[in-house]
């Protein structure tokens, strides 16, 4: 039986895990903004290539830690590489469409996450998902539908950026579950290798002059990035995931306050319905995985950010 004194300590972990979570998502939300207004003067493949370098900033004294042979001896060699493409891709794909829409909207198709997620899932992991989740999912593809304006921009480039990069980051979500055992150091090592590899390939032919003050917000462009990744990383080991996941939610309320604060964008009433309906059908996937007891999953890296 448990002393007061346990669950006291149980309490504050969750209650930790909580703020951390909150402040990982603001800070993620806080590199995208960064990243809009970089990639207003530098080519996605000059930003993926210098917040790469940042990124090794904060991960340089943790490899500094860790065995070599945990870099390269790894676990299901080809899902790793599926997973850094995918985490690549959708980096990339992340930043070329908030070059043309608001953040708020981008945002909009990356929180369908969760719902790619519980419909992927059942197909390459075997879960099952009943009758209820299974309507929650279609209801949420309408949602994105709604977000993409069948009716005016649904093929255009940047909404396909959206759409096909929120895709890709929860693909990489999946092979993140089947690939639980590697290490974080080592998942988020290689996925910052491959944006770096991307970067340097996208960066030739498309490179600008920068000033020193436009270096120092590339590089800490990373530094946010991988920084707000450790700490939702250890939010998840002071909370339940059931306990977290909804509050990723935080992270469209943030793009829209950072696009009307920085950007004077605000989403119109069709991004919001959708982002609305996104919302609700994911939240209740998260409720039924927690009635199922299985636990959600919480994007707990930046691979988009």
């Amino acid at each position: 039986m448990k002393t007061r004194a346990a669950y006291a300590v149980g309490g504050n972990a969750i209650l930790a895990g909580i703020l951390l979570m909150l402040i990982g998502d603001f800070m993620f939300a806080l590199n995208d903004a960064m990243g809009k207004w970089l990639v207003a003067s530098f080519s996605v493949g000059q930003v993926l290539l210098i917040r790469s370098l940042g990124a090794f900033l904060v991960l340089g004294p943790m490899l500094a830690r860790t065995p070599v042979t945990a870099l390269y001896r790894i676990e299901k060699p080809y899902w790793q590489f599926a997973r850094v493409v995918l985490a690549t891709a959708d980096t990339g794909l992340f930043y070329a469409a908030v070059i043309y829409l608001p953040l708020a909207d981008v945002m909009t198709f990356y929180m369908a996450g969760p719902i790619y997620v519980a419909a992927i899932s059942h197909f390459l992991l075997g879960e099952r998902i009943g009758w209820r989740r299974w309507l929650a999912v279609l209801i949420g593809f309408i949602g994105v539908i709604i977000a993409l304006r069948p009716s005016e921009a649904m093929l255009s480039w940047p909404s396909m950026f959206a759409l096909i990069g929120s895709l890709s980051f929860s693909l990489s979500l999946v092979l993140g579950r089947v690939l639980r055992s590697t290490p974080d150091v080592t998942l988020v090592t290689w996925q910052t290798l491959g944006c770096l590899a991307a970067g340097i390939w996208l960066s030739v032919g498309n490179w600008s002059p920068f000033t020193g003050s436009e270096l120092f917000a590339l590089l800490l462009l990373g530094v946010v990035s991988c920084s707000a990744h450790l700490m939702i990383t250890r939010s998840l080991k002071l909370a339940p995931a059931s306990v977290l996941a909804p509050l990723q939610y935080t992270l469209l309320l943030w793009a829209i306050v950072f696009g009307w604060a920085f950007f004077g964008d605000f989403p119109d009433a069709q991004t919001l319905a959708g982002a609305a309906i996104i919302v609700i059908a994911g939240m209740f996937i998260f409720h039924r995985a927690k009635v199922k007891d299985v636990e959600p999953v919480v994007p707990n890296n930046s691979s988009h950010g």
